[in-house]
Parts: structure tokens; sequence; C-alpha cells
């Protein structure tokens, strides 16, 4: 009887399945740019409309905020709110949409680790919310003429907002086990997470309470970065911000990590 060589009788992948991780990272991403029109083009329209609809209501009789017109002090924020709501979906969609049809085990059995299942799923929600961030930016700059003061800042908030919503995500999908409960996240806590992070406004025009409440926000600072890495104003550091959303991204991370490795919700 032939014997199998002992390197050839089993899959050696090292320390990372760099295969699989693309595989997974390939599929999350081909899958909203097959239907581009809805991941894509709707955002970048639905933050026309708000763009539109706030110039029309109050922005031509409202004094500049921060020491630039109330449009393009507006217009971050509203890029960022895009941003991070896509990303959140992308990755919380795609989880619940394989609980609730039953085809989570394709994710499940190849040999992948929690790790490598975890950024294999925030790739795809990282790769929507920086597509939507370029096309909404030369949307911006096509119409408003509002170009990057600092791109690299920009990038940095750009892709620290997808990984914190794509992990807040993932974390909600495997939690939520219907789609209502995945609703009630989104109405009831990134909702809120978003407006009430001051993309209308500075959040140095809200009484004090307020104000401390804001910074303990991840959201906050994801939008005020991005508003300094667009037009060069903010409410706060942007190394604080920084540092305050990497550290919330770990956090939401190491959770989701933690569930992808015990199974949680995903295994009987």
């Amino acid at each position: 009887m032939m014997q199998i060589p002992a390197e050839h009788s089993e899959r050696r992948f090292g320390a990372v399945n760099w295969m699989g991780l693309y595989t997974l990272a390939q599929r999350e991403t081909l899958r909203f740019l097959a239907v581009w029109t809805q991941t894509l083009l709707a955002p970048l329209v639905t933050a026309g409309l708000l763009l539109l609809i706030f110039n029309i209501a109050i922005g031509p009789g409202r004094p500049d905020v921060m020491g630039v017109p109330f449009l393009t002090f507006l217009a971050p924020g509203i890029m960022m709110m895009t941003v991070i709501q896509n990303a959140f979906a992308n990755t919380s969609s795609s989880m619940v949409i394989a609980k609730v049809q039953g085809n989570i085990v394709d994710t499940l059995m190849p040999p992948l680790s929690p790790l490598e299942i975890l950024l294999g799923y925030l790739a795809g929600g990282i790769a929507r919310g920086v597509l939507i961030a370029c096309v909404v930016a030369v949307a911006l700059a096509l119409v408003l003429g509002i170009y990057p003061q600092n791109p690299l800042i920009a990038l940095v908030f750009v892709v620290l907002g997808g990984s914190f919503m794509g992990a807040l995500g993932l974390f909600a999908g495997i939690f939520a086990n219907k789609f209502d409960q995945m609703a009630a996240i989104t109405n009831f806590i990134v909702t809120p997470l978003a407006f009430l992070s001051g993309t209308f406004y500075s959040v140095q025009a809200l009484p004090p309470v307020l104000n401390r409440l804001s910074h303990v926000n991840p959201v906050f600072y994801l939008i005020d970065g991005l508003r300094y890495g667009m037009i060069g104003v903010s409410d706060s550091s942007p190394w604080l911000g920084i540092a305050v959303c990497t550290g919330a991204t770990l956090l939401v991370g190491a959770l989701t990590w933690q569930m992808l490795r015990t199974g949680y919700r995903l295994k009987a």
C-alpha cells in the first residue's frame, strides 16, 4: 500500500491562512460591489439630499460655524456619517443574512481562525467605507469646491470609521438572531451615535454636561477628525481622536473576536 508523504498528509497554512483570509475579504467586497447602485450610488444621493435640504432650510441665513460657512462645516460630518452607516451595514447584514439563511456554516467550516474571520469581514466594511468616502469627496470637490486640507489624516479617520463600525456591525450581527433585532440595534444605538456626535453642529455650542457626554462618543472623534482632515478645523485634537478611535476599535474588535472564538450564537 502506497504511503502518502508526511508533507502532503495535511494542508499547512503557517501562522496565517492568507488564501482563506483573502478569499473571505474578496467575498465581502464583491458582495457590495455586485449591487453598487444600492451600496455606492444610493449613499451619495442621500448625502447630497441632506446637504441640499440643510442648505435650503437654514444654510443661507446661518452665520459661519468655527470660521467656515455652515455648508462647508456640515459636509465632512455627513460624509463620515455615510461612511460609518454603510460600514456597519456591510458587516452586520452579511452576518445576519448568513445566520438566518443557515449558510453561516460556509464561513465557520473552512480552516479560518476567529481573528482571520474578523479581519475578513472588516476588510469588506472598510473597503465599502473608503469607496463611499472617495465618491463623496469627488462630489464635494466638483459641486462645493471642498478639497481635503490634510488628505492623510482624512484617510486615517475614514479607515478608523470603517474599522470601528465594521467591528460593531459584526458584533451586532452575531448578537442578533433576527432582522427585527438588527433593526432595533440600528435604530436605537447606531443612529443616535451618528446624529448626536457633532454632525450638524459644533459641540462647543452645547451645555457643559452634553459637551462632556459628546466626548465619550467615539463617533464624535471620527466626525471631528474627518472635519479636520477635510476643512482644517475641529473641536478637539485629531491626535486625541486617533487614540480614542483606535482604542474603541480594538475594544469592540476584541469582544467580537471572543464571540467568534466561543461560537456565541453561531454554533449549536
